[in-house]
């Protein structure tokens, strides 16, 4: 029997981030959802709210995966609160949960997720993150970025 699935995107970046990284964050999560996909990511502040909350903008479903096993610690745009208590060790079950990560500015947490996604083979769109070789593409333009994640989603379905 053959289910028609939605594309999960991961949003990955920094829990403390610039207003303009949080918007254009938001323009991705709007996207995705406005496109028939469903957002996860870490659950909490900064580029994990922004993508949140234009994915429920958009019309759309969040997946928030915590770190903390306090539910109250996810953001308010979040729908399905998964909390791990695994700290760190969450990151790789919010790539392993996408079809395609988008990646913003992070720290050791985001270059994590990027790891993982990397070695599950999934694609990894940059937007002003780090360049890890060939394997990631590269974009400035976070609706490009948005387009580009749920083409590739959809083709590695």
């Amino acid at each position: 029997m053959s289910v028609d699935r939605q594309p999960v995107i991961a949003i990955i970046g920094a829990s403390k981030c610039s207003k303009k990284l949080r918007d254009m964050a938001s323009v991705v999560g709007q996207y995705v959802a406005e496109n028939g996909g469903v957002v996860v990511c870490g659950g909490m502040g900064g580029i994990m709210e922004g993508a949140a909350k234009g994915a429920k903008e958009g019309g759309g479903v969040t997946i928030g995966i915590l770190p903390t096993l306090d539910r109250n610690d996810a953001n308010e745009f979040i729908d399905f609160v998964l909390p791990t208590g695994f700290g760190e060790a969450r990151n790789i079950i919010v790539v392993r949960a996408a079809d395609a990560v988008v990646a913003f500015p992070g720290k050791f947490g985001t270059l994590s997720e990027m790891a993982f996604a990397l070695q599950a083979k999934k694609p990894v769109i940059s937007i002003s993150a780090w360049k890890l070789g060939d394997d990631i593409i590269q974009m400035d333009d976070p609706l490009e970025a948005a387009q580009k994640a749920m083409e590739l989603a959809r083709e590695n379905m």
